[in-house]
């Protein structure tokens, strides 16, 4: 038996107006997953803890199986083991964001932040523009390491973990409330600022059309994890493939096989047919017993706030994932398990993520059920399945036994 989770990042959502009043997952063309739920369990897990943030730190966690009560750290310790970041016990690592402020306000205070991700800015120019920040703010107490996007990391020597607040979380606001009590971090992001407002790069950007990515934002603040092995843990080899430094990291932690895929950049552009083929490939001939596929783009979509361009990265996932992960692991000959959930909400009427809970599917091969419902929130919450403790659903997808 080969298993499989598949996870749309940030998913599910809240009924849409402009989708006849149904949530982005009930409104999308998704053929695979209906004819999958029909076969299948559904239901609805919840992910996040009680009194945790609802962050993709937590609940991936969770979903894979790890209690984040008693394994998370923080978010940007599990991002430095993806980048190969050796941490001390003494170091706090923070995400560090390259982020689009408005430029017309006289302070960096008054500015507010118009995108978390600098229009999903590509890594080359992100590494460009950090190399000018690591030029003026990096020394033996702070240091910068470049990642993915506008994903990166700055370490903290001898640092103090601290309330941060998450950019995402308050797109279109004014940021003096929002940025760091710690005056040096803060007058370190107030300098990025002038680094990167007028950088090459960002006239270059400004000149096709795209936002400038002008200030560093940091937010995600902890200490070295220490995560149990997986296959100890569950007695399967396990691998990763993901675009995300968070999800690598995870795996990284967790002593996982990280799978890289070419063209995976956590976009609505991301490669979905490599990592489909990864998926396949790691299972059917490279022996592993379980891979987790993670696909960020409904996630992406969520906190633009595109109804649109989520249906559609929900559409991708469905025709481009799903589909030729099934039929691979059909055309082999294998029988298999087959997880397919959210980590979190991330609605597009707030453009950040909620701890609500979120539909699951659990397919299996070889045993087959019969039911008339659709994947969805709606017809997930009404089948009566529910499982309170989301890191007690890896289990029950390994065994078929739920506590």
């Amino acid at each position: 038996m080969k298993y499989i989770v598949i996870l749309g990042d940030g998913m599910a959502d809240l009924p849409i107006a402009q989708l006849e009043n149904q949530t982005p997952l009930q409104y999308a063309r998704t053929p695979v997953m209906d004819a999958l739920a029909a076969v299948s369990e559904i239901g609805m897990v919840h992910t996040i803890p009680e009194g945790m943030k609802p962050g993709s730190d937590t609940a991936n966690l969770s979903v894979l199986g790890y209690d984040p009560r008693k394994y998370y750290s923080g978010r940007s310790p599990l991002e430095a083991l993806s980048i190969g970041v050796e941490m001390k016990e003494t170091d706090v690592a923070l995400r560090c964001n390259i982020v689009t402020l408005s430029e017309e306000e006289d302070t960096y205070g008054e500015r507010r932040i118009i995108d978390h991700s600098a229009d999903e800015i590509s890594t080359r120019e992100a590494a460009e523009l950090l190399s000018a920040v690591r030029g003026e703010l990096e020394n033996d107490i702070y240091r910068f390491y470049v990642g993915t996007s506008y994903r990166h990391l700055l370490i903290w020597d001898h640092g103090q973990v601290q309330e941060l607040t998450a950019p995402h979380d308050v797109l279109g606001q004014t940021i003096g409330q929002h940025l760091p009590g710690d005056p040096i971090l803060r007058a370190m992001m107030e300098k990025s600022y002038e680094i990167l407002a007028d950088h090459p790069v960002n006239r270059k950007r400004k000149a096709q059309g795209l936002r400038p990515a002008n200030s560093c934002w940091f937010w995600g603040a902890g200490t070295r994890p220490a995560l149990s092995s997986f296959s100890e843990k569950y007695q399967k080899r396990g691998a990763m493939v993901s675009a995300v430094d968070l999800l690598k990291g995870i795996a990284v932690g967790a002593s996982m096989h990280v799978v890289l895929v070419e063209g995976a950049n956590g976009g609505l552009d991301t490669n979905y047919e490599g990592k489909a083929r990864a998926a396949v490939d790691v299972l059917t001939r490279e022996g592993y017993d379980f891979v987790y596929v993670h696909v960020e783009a409904p996630d992406e979509m969520g906190h633009q706030g595109s109804v649109e361009k989520k249906v559609q990265a929900i559409e991708y996932l469905d025709s481009r994932i799903i589909a030729p992960i099934k039929k691979g692991l059909e055309e082999a000959g294998e029988e298999f398990r087959m997880l397919i959930l959210p980590d979190h909400p991330t609605p597009i009427a707030i453009r950040t993520h909620t701890g609500g809970d979120v539909p699951y599917l659990l397919y299996d091969s070889s045993r087959r059920q019969s039911h008339s419902w659709k994947y969805n929130e709606q017809e997930g919450a009404a089948s009566g399945n529910f499982i309170a403790r989301g890191h007690e659903l890896m289990e029950y997808l390994l065994t078929g036994i739920r506590k």
